[in-house]
Formats: structure tokens, C-alpha cells, sequence
């Protein structure tokens, strides 16, 4: 089976989408079972067992102050119409049997007028990294939406999808043998020494891109009434300038902005006392586990999707109450919230890359074996 996937950050940015596709891809390929094929805007890999298409784009942060209407309704609709333009030529020589990505309208328009080797369209595989909207909605572009198959990467996607698409639920991953917790805490101390964290005092750490959605302004009120708690965020976006002007009066001292590449990622979560996310809904959240798996409390907004990954493995609250977050975060740091040893190995067993391509391996062969009928 020839799988390709298109998405306009591969090999480019390490978002929650792009890690998710290339980590699959990779075990699919390696495999034996896959020809895969990836198109992106970053550059080939010669240590990927997956073939990749360099697909020209302009960066979103070139469209922050572009105009917004329907199909162009953010920064991030213009980026994917530059890369949907060279998608078109990138792929024209490719004849896959399968086509995946969590890009619409423009990508997801490309890859389903795509053939196979048979002049036969080739099936299209929607994942709902992005959220389950274009799979719901009936208007304006929403209404041109079709998939063959829809990967839904929480429960709620799943339940609202089922009637109407032939629909699989698969989690996101983890890389198990990256991310793990510190052993001692002369560990922890290197770690933080790594990322350039001050070394004494008790630290919150979050990883977010500063979008709206994301909720990262009301997170400086939260640790800013806590003495002596310091922030560090690992994320950009065109929100920056409002954050970081914030935290300057909110956190004189105590507050820092970073970015790190893919490989120091788990360091900067063994960094933290505390990691904090207060997005109110998520695709996923592979933010989640990857701070879980290396050991490090998690706070969080309480709702559907964070129970359904976290369980009891976190402190989940109202994020909409300020007094509420900084109460939950002082409770970690005072201990008073244990949470299980065993936690890295339970999401060994759940949320490992290998389980989880193996999930997509056995629904892209469910959907071509329908469809080949």
C-alpha cells in the first residue's frame, strides 16, 4: 500500500500534528508493510525510512496582519493556500493508494483529486489534529468536505463522527524512550541548567503556542500571586508581544520565554515543578503526556479530553478561575497532590508511537479493503 500524507509544517515546526505524522509514518514505513511518502516545507531526512517531497509555502507569521474571511479565516488558511499551490506539482507523479492529513480546505482538496496506480481515486484519510470541524460543519467551504476515512484523536470527536463517516478512534503518541522522568535530582538540576532555568526557586513551565485558544495570558495572574514562583514558556506566536509585556510588570524577575528545538523538549518538562496548560478544548494535547511521561505534575483545564487522557494522573480545574489555578499549582508544589510512580510505564503501554501506528496501519487496511470490494 503507497500511504501519502501532506501537512505544510512537516519537517519544518515540531507541533502537535507534525510530530504525530512523522512519528507514524516512520513506523509505518520501517515496517515493510508501507511505501510512505511525506510532503512538507522543511527538508529531507536521509535518516527517515519514509521518502520526502520538499513543498514550497510562506509562513504563517507572514499573514498575522493579512485580512480574514471565508476560506482565508486566519494566518494559518493563507500559509496552507501558499503550500497547497506547490502541493499540486510536488505530488502530480505520485500515484498513491491512500492520502492522510489534518489540513482543510486546501490540502485536503489536493490530495482527494489525486489517482492510484489503477487511474482509480485514490481513498482519502481525514485525522482530526486540527479539531473535527470540517467533518461537522455544512457551510460555506465546510460543505465540499468528504474523507473515506476519519481518524478522531479524542472520544467526543468520535461519538459526533460515527453516523456519518467511516470513523476510527486513535490517540496521539509519545516517544516512551525520550521522554522519561529525571532519575535523582541532580538530574533534574541538569536539566535545568540545560535550558538556561534559574536554578533555585520553584518553577511552572508550560509549552504553547500564544494563540487566543490557548489561554496563556490569564496563566501570569495565576503564578504571579504565588511568591517566588517563577514561569518559563516554550512557545511563539502572535500573541508574544501582549505576553511578554504582561509578564514584565505581572512577573518582574520571574519570568522567561523560550524556544527550544525538537531534542531539548525533554528536558525543558523535567525542568518544571509544574507544568502547566490551560487550553479549555483540545484535538489531543500531546503536551499531556509528553510532561506526564517525563515525570512532571500536570495542571490543567478539567474537561472531557484531559480527563479521558490524564485520568487521575493529573490535577485538573477550573482554568477559568484564577484563584482556582493558582490554588491546584501551589498544591503540587506543596506536595499535597502525590501522583503514581508507575505513571511513565502505564503510558508505556498506551500511548507509545509503536501502539499507536499500529492502530493506523490496521485502519488504512480496514478502509482499502472496503473500498477495493
Amino acid at each position: 500500500m503507497k500511504i501519502l500524507m501532506a501537512l505544510p509544517g512537516l519537517h519544518r515546526v515540531n507541533r502537535g500534528a507534525e510530530v504525530a505524522f512523522v512519528e507514524i509514518a516512520a513506523r509505518l514505513a520501517a515496517s515493510g508493510k508501507f511505501d510512505v511518502v511525506l510532503a512538507g516545507s522543511g527538508e529531507p531526512d536521509s535518516s527517515k525510512p519514509y521518502r520526502f517531497l520538499h513543498t514550497p509555502m510562506t509562513p504563517r507569521e507572514r499573514f498575522e496582519k493579512f485580512p480574514k474571511f471565508p476560506p482565508l479565516r486566519s494566518e494559518f488558511r493563507w500559509e496552507e493556500l501558499t503550500f497547497a499551490w506547490h502541493l499540486r506539482k510536488t505530488v502530480r507523479e505520485e500515484k498513491p493508494d491512500l492520502t492522510v492529513t489534518c489540513s482543510y480546505p486546501f490540502v485536503s482538496w489536493v490530495l482527494r483529486s489525486l489517482r492510484n496506480g489503477q487511474n482509480k481515486k485514490a481513498l482519502h484519510i481525514f485525522v482530526t489534529q486540527n479539531g473535527d470541524h470540517p467533518a461537522l460543519r455544512t457551510n460555506s467551504e465546510y460543505k465540499l468536505f468528504r474523507c473515506d476515512g476519519l481518524v478522531c484523536t479524542n472520544p467526543i470527536f468520535f461519538q459526533r463522527n460515527l453516523a456519518s463517516w467511516d470513523t476510527t478512534l486513535i490517540p496521539n503518541g509519545v516517544d516512551t524512550a525520550r521522554f522519561t522522568p529525571p532519575l535523582s535530582p541532580e538530574e533534574k538540576m541538569e536539566s535545568r541548567k540545560k535550558i538556561g532555568i534559574p536554578l533555585d526557586g520553584k518553577t511552572v513551565v508550560m509549552a504553547s503556542a500564544l494563540i487566543p485558544s490557548k489561554n496563556v495570558r490569564p496563566a501570569l495572574d495565576a503564578v504571579a500571586a504565588l511568591d517566588g514562583v517563577s514561569l518559563v514558556i516554550a512557545g511563539d506566536g502572535p500573541l508574544r508581544d501582549e505576553i511578554d509585556t504582561a509578564a514584565k510588570n505581572l512577573l518582574p524577575g520571574r519570568y522567561l520565554r523560550i524556544s527550544l528545538p525538537p531534542e531539548k523538549m525533554p528536558d525543558f518538562y523535567r525542568a518544571g515543578d509544574v507544568f502547566l496548560h490551560m487550553s479549555r478544548e483540545e484535538s489531543f494535547g500531546n503536551v499531556y503526556i509528553e510532561a506526564a511521561s517525563c515525570g512532571t505534575p500536570v495542571v490543567a483545564h478539567d474537561y472531557p479530553t484531559s480527563r479521558w487522557i490524564l485520568g487521575d494522573n493529573a490535577l485538573l480545574v477550573d482554568t477559568t478561575s484564577t484563584p482556582a489555578t493558582s490554588a491546584a499549582i501551589l498544591s503540587v508544589l506543596n506536595g499535597e497532590h502525590p501522583f503514581p510512580e508507575s505513571f511513565h510505564d502505564e503510558f508505556c503501554e498506551c500511548f507509545s508511537w509503536d501502539t499507536i501506528a499500529a492502530h493506523y496501519a490496521r485502519f488504512f487496511q480496514v478502509i482499502l479493503a472496503k473500498n477495493s470490494l
